[in-house]
């Protein structure tokens, strides 16, 4: 099979982990294909040993909702699938079930761009037991690793001050699925443009590039190559000046920008791919003032990320503008965000009776929260998010909200926060009955949210260097229930060890 037609847009019901419909066989064998659940998917720790995260990916869900079938060709392909026993590992029957089988859930999930943090419920997803585990894998293949990169995105972008920083990660990210998806998560988290012009042609992302250091190797001289680039791309100028000695390149650039003015052009900018960038960006700034060509832009690339850029303006560097590549696009140097998805609630009956439930674990981090979770956000005077709660629509709902509340810690039940302002629900529903939900938002709608709630985010939050704790807690009953749950379980395994 070539890399062409590798795929086509169904074939994401068996991008999936086998176990995901080894369960599937079982739930349709116990007889509980009408038995509905909810799960919820979210991460236990803010990556890159930050304050936040940003969910990324999640304008994706309902597209992958939609196009999850089992078309002939998978189930054939199911059918012979052996059982490590022996013999064939699904049964015809099922696979029978399976053909054309549609997903009937309901999801609701923090918009695309909004801030998250531990332990909150970035995606619940509602409908038949089956349906739910079957799109466990696709769903957090989404939403993982667009959630890191955005959120790797959001550090280099603040990094930045405001200075334009171009994605060029798509040669060492993880395959041409991870390059889009580094494409796609770093413009939504503030990137202004990206070398992948894939991703471009897709999403309607700025692309931008220029030369390598191939372009000035394949011609005689330096100038030569610089002079030629020019003459091609007049309002696309952009030189790299390290193929062989900066300083001579530098002087190379002037004669070339001196030479576009004469024809009533510009060079548009320089770039540094190597060296000692801080140095170098001084000495190329005062050589271009020096020669009448102040208007012409410094960028530097070369294994950046948020801490080198971070060290560069400490170092007063006059850089316009960067090309981050490898440390964006593999998320270094956190490679996951480990983010799951947990059973949280049951209903066997057609009345909608719903059982909350909970996963207790000899590692206590591991415990989850039960039943059918939803987030309120609240905001100080300023507008600025001052702590969260999370709660059970089952037990309370949105108008419930008080201006004042006092939630418990998720990790330590004896400590509270006390939560004061204004509120709003964060979560909102994106499929309805396996179809979407509304319109679909634009690219453009969760870039604009990503910049909006970073820039209302407090910065002791969003410091790289021992951020502060983002208080996100339970409502009462809820945590009076997580408790009763757990003591419940601890009870009955007592019981049955005697």
């Amino acid at each position: 099979m070539s890399l062409t037609d590798r795929t086509k847009p169904s074939d994401v019901c068996l991008n999936t982990d086998l176990y995901e419909i080894t369960m599937a066989q079982g739930y349709w064998e116990s007889g509980m294909v009408d038995n509905e659940a909810c799960f919820t998917a979210f991460f236990r720790e803010n990556p890159f040993n930050g304050g936040y995260a940003i969910a990324c990916g999640i304008g994706q869900v309902a597209e992958l909702v939609e196009n999850f079938v089992f078309e002939d060709d998978d189930i054939n392909y199911l059918s012979e699938v052996p059982s490590p026993g022996g013999g064939k590992l699904f049964k015809p029957e099922f696979l029978e079930f399976l053909r054309n089988h549609r997903l009937n859930l309901t999801i609701d999930a923090v918009p695309e761009g909004e801030i998250v943090f531990p332990r909150e419920p970035m995606v619940r997803v509602m409908g038949p037991i089956i349906d739910c585990q079957l799109i466990e894998t696709a769903l957090l293949n989404l939403v993982n690793f667009q959630t890191l990169v955005a959120t790797k995105t959001a550090r280099v972008i603040r990094a930045a001050q405001g200075n334009p920083v171009s994605d060029f990660g798509l040669r060492r990210a993880q395959g041409p699925d991870g390059g889009l998806a580094v494409a796609r998560a770093s413009y939504i988290a503030g990137a202004s443009s990206t070398s992948n012009v894939l991703a471009g042609k897709i999403y309607g992302i700025p692309v931008f590039g220029t030369h390598a250091h191939s372009w000035v190797m394949s011609f005689p001289t330096e100038l030569d190559a610089f002079r030629a680039f020019a003459c091609s791309f007049p309002k696309n100028c952009a030189l790299l000046l390290d193929t062989y000695d900066v300083h001579e390149g530098i002087k190379n650039a002037i004669i070339v920008g001196k030479e576009m003015e004469a024809r009533g052009e510009k060079l548009g900018a320089i770039r540094i791919d190597s060296g000692d960038l801080a140095k170098l960006a001084k000495e190329t700034r005062a050589a271009f003032d020096e020669a009448g060509l102040p208007y012409v832009k410094i960028s530097v690339s070369n294994d950046l990320d948020e801490y080198t850029i971070q060290s560069l303006f400490a170092q007063g560097a006059p850089i316009d503008s960067f090309g981050v590549g490898t440390k964006l696009a593999t998320c270094d140097p956190q490679p996951s965000l480990g983010g799951v998805y947990k059973l949280t609630a049951v209903c066997d009956d057609k009345e909608e009776h719903w059982k909350p439930v909970i996963k207790l674990s000899e590692m206590a981090y591991k415990r989850t929260i039960p039943g059918i979770q939803r987030i309120r956000r609240y905001y100080d005077a300023n507008g600025c998010p001052a702590g969260d709660m999370i709660y059970d629509e089952a037990t309370l709902t949105s108008r419930d909200a008080q201006p004042s509340v006092a939630v418990a810690d998720i990790l330590d039940p004896y400590s509270t926060h006390k939560l004061v302002g204004t509120s709003r629900e964060l979560m909102a529903r994106v499929v309805e009955e396996g179809v979407r939900f509304g319109e679909a938002e634009t690219i453009e709608v969760a870039r604009d949210r990503c910049h909006n709630a970073l820039m209302h985010l407090d910065a002791a939050y969003t410091r790289f260097l021992n951020p502060q704790v983002y208080p996100v807690g339970l409502e009462r009953g809820l945590a009076n229930l997580r408790h009763e749950l757990a003591v419940e379980h601890v009870h009955a395994a007592t019981a049955t060890s005697e």
